[in-house]
């Protein structure tokens, strides 16, 4: 097996960035509030960077205030408040993008996108019961499908997933990835001492799977517009949303979970069955 140059890099960034937000979900409060701020921000930064929108200040501004104002919301208003300020600002960033129809489209949407990181998890976080177990979860899910990915798909090779967005991924790297990510979730539930682990698998292997599509959802943009990462923020990850993209999409299902079986409690919703 072949390890990539890329290996190293990314280890160590992991090795450092991976303790720091476990250790800021569990102070929680504020603390991880600025954290998701921060992280939504550059999120937005990137991918208005990745599709060259214009005026790129003005959209950054306006997006921004969208972001943070909704982070402050949810802590005093339900969460519908909060998300209808995030489409609000979407809609003014679609009234102050210019460039062509394709970029002015796609540029409102780095609002949803970045909204899409920080209202799911303050939300699930927010959940007296189960908020931080329901965060190492979905981390515990998102890293080992992306880990176990990574090394299936080097080990055994094979078919090609989605060559033309994606040429490096396989099929063997996915299933490799949705099998461990699920032993992942199960075996986080089973620590937290959840005695549901068992039954909650195949929300974690939905999870997995979501985790991958929102990988490739990235893969396709950043090919779309021409890009080979979204920034170089973090060595051997290339940017922020290369780092999170998968967590982005397995987030928002899982607080979809959540909020259909248990509105009050969506971490609870979706972890225990």
């Amino acid at each position: 097996m072949r390890i990539g140059e890329d290996f190293l890099p990314r280890l160590g960034s992991a090795l450092v960035l991976g303790p720091f937000v476990i250790l800021v979900a569990v102070v929680g409060g504020w603390a991880f509030s600025t954290l998701l701020a921060l992280a939504a921000v550059i999120l937005l930064w990137e991918w208005l960077r990745m599709i060259g929108a214009k005026p790129r200040t003005p959209l950054l501004v306006i997006g921004s205030a969208a972001l943070v104002a909704a982070i402050l919301l949810l802590a005093i208003r339900p969460p519908p408040a909060a998300i209808g300020i995030v489409v609000l600002g979407a809609i003014t960033a679609a009234l102050v993008a210019r460039s062509n129809r394709e970029r002015r489209t796609w540029a409102p949407f780095g609002v949803i996108y970045a909204g899409g990181l920080a209202l799911p998890t303050l939300i699930l976080r927010d959940d007296g019961s189960f908020g931080l177990v329901s965060l190492v979860w979905l981390l515990a899910v998102v890293w080992s499908t992306d880990i176990a990915a990574y090394f299936c798909g080097r080990l055994i090779g094979g078919p090609k997933l989605w060559p033309r967005v994606s040429p490096n991924k396989t099929w063997a790297g996915s299933l490799g990835g949705a099998f461990f990510g699920m032993l992942a979730g199960m075996a986080t539930l089973s620590l937290a001492g959840v005695e549901t682990a068992l039954l909650a698998a195949p929300v974690a292997l939905l999870a997995s799977f979501a985790s991958q599509g929102g990988d490739l959802f990235e893969s396709a943009m950043k090919r779309r517009f021409q890009v080979k990462d979204s920034s170089r923020l973090i060595p051997g990850h290339g940017g922020l949303m290369d780092r999170l993209d998968g967590f982005i999409a397995a987030a928002a299902l899982a607080l979809l979970i959540g909020l259909i079986r248990a509105p009050d409690a969506p971490a609870r919703g979706f972890l225990l069955w």
